[in-house]
C-alpha cells in the first residue's frame, strides 16, 4: 500500500521569503531604519525640542515609513513605485535615435531652448544576419513565430493530451522566455490583386465568376472593418556571459528554440525562427501597430545603404 501526502506550493513562487513574522527583508529593513532614524533623532534633540512637537513629527514619519513598509499601488511596493516616479520625473522626456548626447546651443541664442533631447537607448542593438537580435551586454534573443491549435474542439482525453506537453515543455525551460500574443492589422490588398488577376485565367466562366465575387466581397470587407490577426511568438534570451560571448549565446538560444520545435510538434504547434528580414519588420510593426504592415523590400536591414532617384 502506498500513501501519498498532499503538499501545498504556493501559486506565486517568486514571492520574497519572510524572515520576520510576516515582514519580508525589505519591509524589516524600512521599519527598522524608521525606527533607528526616530531614536537617533530623539537622542539629538529630544531635550531641546517639546514633546508635543517631537511627538507629532515622530508620528508622521512612522506613519510614512509604515505605509512604505506595507503599502502597494497596482501591485507594486510603494517604495518601488515611489523611487520609479522619482525616476521617471528626473528622466529626460526628448528622445532622438542617436547615440551621442545632443550638442548645446551656441552662447549667442539669448531665448531659453528648454531642455536638450537625450538619446533614445533601446534595449535591442539590432538584428544579425543569423535571424537574432542583439542585446548589447546582455546577450541575443531569438523570436519564432507558433501557430495555434483549437482547444475548445478538443475532446476531454486529447485536451489533456495537450497540456500535459506543454506542461513538459515548461518543465524542461533552462532559461527565460516569453510568450507574446499580439494582434497586427491585415492587407488583403495582394489577395485582392492575385483573385482578380487569376479570374481571367480560369477554364470555367462559373469559377471566374466566384473569383471575381469573392474578390468584391474581401474589399468590401476590408473597407468597412479594420481586419486583424492575431500572431503567438515565442522568445528566448540568452545571456552574453563568458569567454565565448554572443557565439555560445546565439547557439544555446537557437537550441533551445530547436527543442521548443521538437516538444511543442507533439501537440500541433509548428514553431518557426523570424529569419532577419521578417524580424526587423517585426520590431518596426511594433513601433506603430496601427499602420499597415510594410510589404517585403520597404524594410532596410542595419548596415544598409538607402539611397534615392533624382
Amino acid at each position: 500500500m502506498s500513501w501519498t501526502q498532499a503538499v501545498r506550493i504556493p501559486a506565486d513562487v517568486e514571492a520574497p521569503d519572510r524572515i520576520l513574522g510576516s515582514f519580508t527583508a525589505r519591509q524589516v529593513l524600512i521599519l527598522g531604519g524608521t525606527g533607528a532614524a526616530l531614536y537617533a533623532a530623539y537622542a539629538a534633540f529630544g531635550e531641546r525640542v517639546p514633546i508635543a512637537a517631537f511627538a507629532a513629527i515622530a508620528l508622521l514619519v512612522a506613519v510614512a515609513g509604515i505605509l512604505l513598509a506595507v503599502g502597494r499601488h497596482d501591485g507594486i511596493p510603494l517604495d518601488a513605485y515611489l523611487l520609479a516616479a522619482l525616476r521617471h520625473v528626473r528622466a529626460p522626456k526628448h528622445l532622438v535615435s542617436t547615440m551621442e548626447e545632443a550638442p548645446q546651443p551656441p552662447g549667442w541664442i539669448a531665448a531659453d531652448p528648454g531642455p536638450l533631447p537625450a538619446p533614445l537607448r533601446l534595449p535591442a542593438r539590432g538584428v544579425a544576419g543569423d535571424g537574432l537580435i542583439d542585446l548589447g551586454p546582455d546577450g541575443v534573443a531569438a523570436v519564432a513565430e507558433v501557430s495555434t491549435v483549437s482547444f475548445a474542439l478538443r475532446t476531454p482525453d486529447e485536451q489533456d493530451a495537450l497540456v500535459s506537453v506543454f506542461g513538459r515543455w515548461l518543465n524542461s525551460l533552462s532559461g527565460p522566455v516569453q510568450i507574446l500574443v499580439r494582434a497586427e492589422r491585415v492587407n488583403l490588398s495582394e489577395t485582392i490583386d492575385d483573385l482578380r488577376h487569376s479570374a481571367t485565367q480560369l477554364p470555367h466562366p462559373a469559377l471566374a465568376r466566384a473569383a471575381r465575387e469573392h474578390a468584391a466581397f474581401l474589399a468590401d470587407l476590408s473597407t468597412r472593418h479594420d481586419l486583424l490577426r492575431r500572431q503567438v511568438l515565442l522568445v528566448v534570451r540568452e545571456s552574453a556571459a563568458g569567454a565565448q560571448g554572443r557565439t555560445a549565446a546565439a547557439s544555446r538560444a537557437l537550441r533551445r528554440l530547436d527543442e521548443a520545435s521538437r516538444v511543442l510538434g507533439g501537440c500541433g504547434l509548428a514553431v518557426r525562427l523570424l529569419d532577419a528580414q521578417a524580424l526587423a519588420a517585426l520590431l518596426f510593426s511594433c513601433f506603430d501597430p496601427a499602420a499597415p504592415p510594410l510589404a517585403d523590400g520597404e524594410t532596410a536591414m542595419p548596415g544598409d545603404v538607402i539611397g534615392g532617384r533624382r
